[in-house]
């Protein structure tokens, strides 16, 4: 991509590309700590965004990951430069929060079930888990001895998180507890985890090119998904729990037939179009909530959107200037939110 702003048709398919707003109490583009811990809040609550794409700017380093609250009202994100932004979703976007206590980059987050709370894995080593509403950071989970690339949280029952780590292994922690409540040593960088919707199992990706769905009870591997030629990036469950969808720096998404009795080929689709580039990041793809789409990041600076059935590539939305790391489809179906090495983020309308 040029360095210019893309106007007209070439951005997520729009008429206008609108860079927010900085507000006043903005610091680097950031809104900083009011007395007494709390957040300044971002005052706008008009419904719908102001354009059919809004730039998120305010990060100093890449964005590697970005993500919807449950409600699809607010968004973090995190960055190269350690810190963790909370942005709204209508109006300005404006960024109304600074989340921070990371010593290195942060390269994965989630949101709590309940919106209340972040959890962030960094390349500092440590998980941490932060209150959205005082904008404390809560607890600081240490166990992993290298970067932790990945993490995710369950979706039922207890709320437990499960990281993956350059040092091979896979943590299970309870957020009420500093330590990991578990472990499982693996044979290489974790890169890759998800849970299944039950919480009984858990995929991961690493640099072997392999997907492992592993017994979280018996901490072994149930079976193993093949066909990727390198590193896995990105895992992600379908909303019906049925498919498991991966990207890998093959440059291609698959989707996987993970029912308990599924056949011994299990793999569904391949889909081509989005290409890693020459960073090789760990670049992320996700499903829509109907599982009727799905979308992945790419090192040309775009965002691929499949429709997950016939894999037909259905837009190629470009507006970045460089690697697009992290493509997330907000829980309503009508935004799409782009988080790019470029230090920006895009989130604009998703194109019918």
């Amino acid at each position: 991509m040029s360095g210019e702003k893309r106007a007209a048709g070439e951005s997520f398919g729009s008429t206008q590309l609108v860079k927010r707003q900085r507000s006043e109490a903005d610091t680097n583009g950031a809104l900083v700590k009011a007395n007494g811990g709390a957040l300044i809040q971002g005052g706008n609550s008009a419904a719908g965004l102001q354009a059919p794409v809004m730039e998120l700017s305010g990060h100093s380093g890449e964005i590697f990951t970005a993500r919807f609250d449950p409600s699809g009202s607010h968004i973090a994100s995190g960055s190269m430069d350690r810190n963790i932004l909370l942005w709204n979703t209508t109006g300005e976007c404006s960024n109304y929060g600074i989340l921070t206590g990371h010593k290195s980059a942060i390269l994965d987050l989630h949101w709590s079930r309940d919106s209340q709370v972040v959890y962030s894995a960094s390349a500092d080593q440590t998980v941490a888990s932060y209150n959205v509403e005082t904008g404390e950071r809560i607890r600081k989970h240490v166990g992993h001895e290298e970067v932790i690339n990945c993490l995710d949280v369950s979706r039922r029952g207890e709320e437990f998180l499960v990281s993956g780590s350059d040092d091979g292994y896979i943590c299970v922690w309870d957020p009420r507890q500093k330590a990991a409540i578990d472990e499982i040593s693996t044979e290489f960088p974790v890169t890759a985890v998800c849970l299944a919707e039950a919480g009984n199992e858990l995929f991961t990706g690493s640099i072997d090119n392999e997907i492992k769905v592993w017994d979280l009870r018996m901490k072994k591997v149930s079976y193993t998904l093949t066909g990727h030629t390198d590193t896995i990036t990105s895992l992600a469950i379908s909303p019906d729990s049925q498919s498991l969808l991966s990207y890998a720096h093959d440059s291609t998404a698959r989707t996987w037939d993970i029912r308990p009795f599924a056949p011994a080929d299990r793999a569904i689709k391949a889909f081509d179009g989005a290409h890693v580039g020459l960073e090789k990041n760990l670049i992320r793809a996700c499903w829509d909530s109907e599982g009727k789409k799905i979308a992945a990041g790419g090192g040309d600076g775009t965002a691929t959107i499949w429709d997950s059935k016939s894999g037909k590539l259905l837009q190629k939305l470009p507006g970045h200037k460089g690697t697009v790391n992290d493509v997330r489809i907000s829980p309503d179906g009508s935004m799409i939110l782009s988080a790019s090495t470029d230090r920006t983020m895009l989130l604009g309308e998703l194109p019918r």
